[in-house]
């Protein structure tokens, strides 16, 4: 698990070809677009307007999570009290700041075809940690054994809440990214959830999902399915592995069989 956006940042952009280059690019305060000017300026001669553009825009948007990296670093390292005094110099002491970077990593990998995939855990098991900015200073998993008091159950759902309210941004970076004659949201699929549906008793039964984006138009979208009780989260996982061309996985984990992902026609959508 990685957590620190400076390690993620150097993963997917290269961090030099020998020991000396790394080391002196950790000492650099420059960009690491630095390194590569010229051969950035000679492609971008050899490339029509349209890719210029967005070649430019890519470039624009490395520098400036690079840019938001550094500045984190150097706020760490004036000797502040820091809310996160245990994080790496690269961590921001903002919840929602460390989740847009994160999230923009990511998009950044998407666009350049660095992976096809990733996962994202948006909080540790078991922690404690306060969310100010969700309206309660209760920490999570305290919040989460709520006893069912009316009182206690607000405090986790305006802590889930606020964890939710971050993924906007990360849908919005996508929509906004042209791959070709569409948008890099139209061609992905995000699975949102949570492994427990009632943290108050640790009841693993019922977890709800989310599924975002059009997989390529292999999901139609608008639709709330209600698996009868029983159904294995496994069902649902084999059957997005189909929508994307794993056809040939006959069964994932525990599964028992396909899921179907959509309306009936004598449904309501939701």
């Amino acid at each position: 698990m990685i957590r620190d956006p400076r390690i993620s940042f150097y993963m997917l952009n290269g961090a030099g070809g020998s020991r000396d280059e790394r080391a002196a690019r950790r000492q650099s305060q420059g960009s690491i677009l630095d390194w590569i000017t010229e051969r950035l300026a000679r492609l971008r001669r050899e490339l029509k307007p349209s890719d210029r553009q967005r070649l430019d825009q890519y470039v624009d948007d490395i520098r400036e999570v690079e840019r938001r990296i550094q500045g984190i670093e150097t706020r760490s390292a004036t000797g502040e009290e820091r809310t996160l005094p245990e994080a790496p110099a690269g961590v921001p002491d903002s919840f929602e700041e460390h989740m847009r970077l994160m999230y923009d990593l990511q998009a950044l990998a998407f666009e350049s075809d660095m992976t096809r995939v990733f996962s994202f855990k948006t909080g540790r098991d078991a922690s404690s940690r306060v969310y100010p900015e969700s309206g309660t200073y209760s920490g999570f998993h305290p919040a989460s054994h709520h006893g069912n008091s009316p009182e206690r159950v607000t405090e986790f759902y305006l802590i889930n809440m606020h964890h939710v309210n971050q993924l906007p941004h990360f849908l919005d970076k996508l929509k906004n990214t042209m791959e070709g004659d569409t948008n890099l949201l139209e061609k992905t699929m995000i699975i949102y959830g949570s492994p427990m549906a009632d943290g108050n008793v640790h009841n693993h039964r019922r977890c709800p999902l989310v599924v975002l984006g059009h997989a390529q138009g292999q999901l139609e979208g608008n639709v709330h399915v209600k698996a009868p009780d029983g159904t294995p989260m496994a069902n649902a996982m084999l059957s997005l592995l189909h929508k994307l061309g794993m056809d040939d996985m006959e069964s994932f984990g525990d599964s028992t069989g396909d899921m179907s992902l959509s309306t009936p026609s004598d449904a309501a959508t939701n």
